[in-house]
């Protein structure tokens, strides 16, 4: 089945500009997010579909690739994949091996690892310090990486005297290419460490400490440089990409740098006004009811969002009030609503606008109906 186009799943123009993407995204995280859809197998799949045009869409190489050559620019499994790493690498594979360049050199560095990270919104927002246990690749301390075990060394590889390329005649031209029987290194192991079992790399797990900055976002994440995985024979390490993922909060939901909450208000304090105390996630704060407000009126609190954590002017807290219906009511309760409910209808449209407007485009419409 052929994928979407990234551009219309995340529902924005080719033109759209690095905030609208990370905007779409998180629109899209916030709706289909696996935390929030429970086991809705198409909710989850539509997550990891944004996430995937995103991941290419909000990286500007990856996002060149990708106008000039679709999805074969930023899938690696397709020919030339990748993005423009993956283009790369297809000259790399072809002119690297007939003067002298090499895969060898590429596999050098370790691989880079991902590790997701859950974090309260509290913590989003605020930054933090957390700990993580991330399992490795490292160096062999038996034989400190070579392979070879204790005492021994690696021997020149007699395929390609140490050269790690072998030269092969395809037609008229000479071709150079990696060596099979070392893969590149120049050298083979005849008597391998145990421990690694000739390969100079163990499996570890190590601690480390991951400083969140204070106003991440779903899908961003914080690299550590140098963590990932480790390769053999002092090669430089990968590094180490912790993604966000925020869990769901009992009282705040967050789009962008704004937060949304819905607030229960008895019925008198929405008809005569008063003064509601209400969360945030600085601290408390007064919401001020104007006497006659309706139910899902939505009142703002500037700056008692979120700050971006690249900066910008801090984000707004959105307050949408409805009215809390009474329950439980003794009889004498139910008598006084009874008056009073009396007392309003009496006055008519004076009290109830909105339900006589409503009442007399009802019976228009059923006497237009038998007329």
């Amino acid at each position: 089945m052929s994928k979407r186009d990234y551009y219309e799943v995340l529902g924005v123009g080719r033109d759209a500009s690095e905030a609208d993407l990370k905007k779409a995204y998180r629109r899209l995280a916030m709706k289909y997010h696996p935390d929030r859809s429970g086991d809705d197998a198409g909710a989850e799949a539509r997550f990891k579909e944004a996430k995937e045009a995103y991941d290419v869409l909000g990286n500007s190489q990856k996002r060149a690739a990708y106008d000039q050559f679709g999805h074969a620019g930023v899938d690696p499994s397709a020919a030339g994949g990748g993005g423009a790493a993956g283009f790369g690498d297809i000259f790399g594979d072809i002119f690297g091996d007939i003067f002298g360049g090499g895969g060898a050199r590429r596999r050098a560095r370790g691989s880079d690892l991902r590790y997701r990270m859950q974090l309260t919104l509290e913590e989003a927002v605020h930054g933090a310090a957390k700990k993580i246990r991330v399992p490795r690749a490292a160096p062999c301390s038996a034989c400190n990486g070579s392979g070879a075990r204790a005492g021994t060394s690696a021997k020149s590889c007699p395929a390609c005297d140490g050269r790690g390329q072998v030269r092969m005649q395809q037609g008229f031209f000479s071709v150079q290419q990696t060596c099979p029987q070392c893969r590149g290194r120049g050298s083979v192991i005849t008597d391998p460490c145990a421990p690694c079992g000739g390969r100079g790399l163990v499996r570890e797990e190590k601690t480390l400490s991951v400083k969140i900055p204070a106003g991440v976002d779903e899908g961003d994440e914080v690299r550590l440089a140098g963590e990932g995985e480790r390769a053999a024979a002092g090669a430089a390490p990968g590094d180490l990409y912790v993604q966000v993922r925020i869990a769901p909060h009992e009282i705040f939901e967050r789009d962008g740098d704004n937060l949304y909450c819905e607030v229960p208000v008895d019925f008198a304090t929405m008809a005569l006004g008063g003064a509601l105390e209400v969360p945030t996630l600085s601290g408390r704060a007064n919401l001020k009811i104007p006497p006659e407000s309706q139910s899902e009126k939505i009142f703002r609190l500037r700056g008692k969002g979120v700050r971006n954590v690249r900066g910008g002017a801090q984000g707004d807290l959105y307050c949408k009030v409805v009215i809390e219906t009474p329950v439980n009511l003794t009889a004498k309760q139910k008598d006084m609503l009874k008056e009073f409910d009396k007392s309003l209808k009496s006055g008519g449209r004076r009290h109830a606008p909105r339900s006589s407007s409503w009442t007399e485009k009802i019976k228009t419409f059923f006497d237009d109906l038998v007329a």
